[in-house]
């Protein structure tokens, strides 16, 4: 893949130090620690003093406040419903956890098998946040719950509101919410719960005893990037976040303001309050930590050849202007010739990834000598669907994926709940239900 990277991200000297002694793991606790005294003693914590030119607490609680995002979430209560092994190497639960209104978030948690040995007894963690019609029953979804479990981590991905167990009629692809007829303040509690389903899926990984909560990261793809860019402006336990298939939020009455209305639109619209919108989205974001905008430079479903590389590097200018820093501003990349896929799961991110949230059975030399696997060729092995949209070699087809020896998988494989338990709980999980009670609670 020949990748034309603009980067302007730079790391505190902490961190580089960290990463530049990554095979002596032991050490790295212990030292980071030190550092870390040493700056704040010696007054010289860059991004400390970066974070301090924005109000970076007034505008998350307006952000918050905006989308209806209770403050505190509600309890998780989360429950395993079962263990199965989808892959050699990887082992998996399918759990559930609270969401809004006291329904419930239906998803996969996949492990490495055995536990990777780290210094902490520790392993970093990844949330799949789906784009439109995606659900934990996507193929990218899977793919990557078996791909970074065996580069040692915990990956969660879970059904949007409206796709698979979160569907009436238990289906997939259905872009369900679309259907939802509301005004500004309906669409702004629909954005509102898909940021906060993401928050719960940090939270959820946060409480995992396996699971390191200062290295938890997180994918989206499409609609799923959109949500991602809010949620990472506000959700600090965020660590790393990686944007595909869009990323590019634009100025007022660009692309993103007239997308979808109910679930990016009209959402997008309601966060004009906060001036340059691009700009203060992603200084909030490195506030939190890294991000990295990863896009075809031929994506023509989310305007990239309109709004792309330049674009995207006059916004890494304004972020840096109003940060008063260039600490912690995204980086992004182009493939060129390339359109919509899930880039999250290309040698590219993978090691960026691994720069970020220290993958522990993978260094950078691993992963650049992984063999790749193209999409559409798994696909065609395994008897995968794909939808024929996005299934051609310009967009999710010609993915080059890491790893050749993924398994396939049926859809009954990645149920939480039996036939007759979901029919029984079905009232718990449905959009219909949220939008019941979405609507009581509107002013």
């Amino acid at each position: 893949m020949h990748v034309v990277f603009f980067t302007h991200y730079t790391e505190t000297l902490s961190r580089t130090f960290a990463f530049r002694l990554r095979k002596r793991r032991l050490a790295r606790p212990l030292l980071r620690r030190w550092f870390i005294g040493v700056l704040i003693v010696c007054g010289l914590g860059v991004g400390l003093k970066a974070a301090e030119t924005i109000p970076v607490t007034e505008w998350r609680q307006k952000i918050r406040e905006n989308f209806f995002i209770a403050d505190p979430l509600p309890t998780l209560s989360a429950k395993t419903h079962r263990h199965f092994q989808p892959a050699k190497g990887v082992r998996a639960e399918a759990v559930s956890y609270a969401s809004q209104y006291g329904l419930r978030v239906p998803g996969i948690l996949y492990l490495p098998d055995p536990l990777p040995k780290t210094a902490n007894g520790k392993i970093p963690a990844f949330i799949v946040v789906n784009g439109h019609g995606g659900d934990k029953y996507s193929w990218y979804a899977y793919y990557t719950g078996i791909l970074y479990a065996r580069a040692g981590a915990a990956v969660l991905t879970f059904d949007p509101i409206g796709e698979g167990e979160r569907n009436r009629d238990r289906k997939s692809g259905t872009r369900a919410h679309d259907a939802i007829k509301g005004d500004a303040v309906l669409a702004r509690r629909l954005g509102g719960l898909l940021m906060s389903d993401v928050m719960q899926a940090a939270a959820f990984l946060a409480e995992r005893p396996e699971v390191d909560a200062r290295r938890i990261g997180a994918g989206g793809y499409s609609l799923g990037s959109f949500i991602l860019a809010l949620t990472g402006a506000i959700e600090p336990r965020l660590r790393a976040c990686v944007l595909v298939g869009g990323g590019n939020i634009d100025e007022p009455d660009g692309y993103w303001d007239n997308a979808k209305p109910m679930c990016q639109g009209l959402p997008y619209r309601s966060l004009s309050f906060l001036g340059d919108r691009p700009a203060a989205i992603y200084a909030l974001h490195a506030a939190r930590g890294p991000t990295l905008i990863f896009n075809g430079d031929a994506d023509s479903v989310v305007a990239i050849p309109r709004v792309g590389g330049a674009y995207l590097a006059e916004v890494q200018q304004r972020t840096r202007k109003l940060r008063a820093s260039s600490d912690g501003v995204f980086e992004f990349a182009m493939v060129p010739g390339a359109s919509h896929r899930p880039y999250f799961i290309t040698r590219p991110v993978v090691s960026w990834l691994e720069k970020n949230l220290d993958l522990p059975n993978w260094s950078s030399a691993q992963i650049d000598a992984l063999p790749e696997t193209r999409i559409s060729d798994w696909a065609a092995r395994h008897q995968i669907p794909m939808d024929k949209l996005y299934a051609t070699q310009q967009r999710e087809g010609g993915t080059p994926a890491l790893l050749d020896d993924v398994p396939g998988f049926k859809r009954e494989d990645l149920h939480v709940l039996s036939e007759t338990e979901w029919e029984r709980q079905r009232s718990q999980f449905v959009l219909e239900s949220w939008l019941a009670h979405a609507r009581a609670a509107a002013p």
